[in-house]
């Protein structure tokens, strides 16, 4: 009596101990999917550039104007702990490389109030612009199929997306990304 009562509980173990392996690879699987950036659509940079953004104070911000220069599009929201974290990095990051043709871009995924309202107590050094339900349409072609934030992207010179990363961005890895893709001065 007491073998069979063992090979139940084996069993059920054995199980147990299947089940969990496979929920454990179905989790990594379903993580490496939602965290990692896919390649961006052709045409999302193009239809970037036609638009016509306005910053919370209301300013117009034809993004054609940015075209030429290397971008760090990030995109935001004043609700997310990790984009408000790596504020300080990209304000120091835009200061560093602002002579060299590179131009950071605060797309806030967040309501105008929000941002106003972040934006008067930590003010940036490079443009915010409001991007709303539209922004998270734009990281998705950009990329970013979850529309987690934050989600920052390179535009190199010639206007093609050349790096994208989903999650919390170091300065060192800014700096890494933006010395990789500025053309060297004659």
């Amino acid at each position: 009596m007491k073998t069979e009562r063992n090979k139940v509980n084996k069993r059920q173990w054995s199980l147990l101990v299947v089940a969990g392996l496979v929920a454990a690879a179905l989790g990594m699987s379903l993580a490496s999917f939602k965290y990692n950036p896919k390649p961006a659509q052709d045409s999302a940079i193009e239809e970037f550039f036609k638009q016509e953004l306005r910053s919370p104070s209301g300013e117009i911000h034809p993004t054609a104007n940015w075209r030429g220069k290397v971008l760090v599009l990030n995109y935001w929201a004043s609700w997310c702990p990790p984009c408000v974290e790596e504020m300080p990095e990209l304000v120091r990051s835009q200061s560093k490389y602002a002579a060299k043709n590179v131009l950071f871009v605060g797309i806030g995924v967040d309501s105008p109030s929000n941002i106003r309202e972040f934006l008067f107590k930590t003010p940036v050094n490079y443009p915010i612009v409001l991007g709303g339900l539209e922004g998270s349409n734009w990281a998705k072609s950009m990329g970013n199929p979850s529309s987690g934030l934050p989600f920052t992207v390179l535009v190199n010179e010639k206007g093609v997306i050349i790096k994208s990363k989903l999650g919390k961005i170091t300065e060192d890895e800014l700096s890494s990304w933006i010395d990789s893709a500025i053309i060297p001065s004659k």
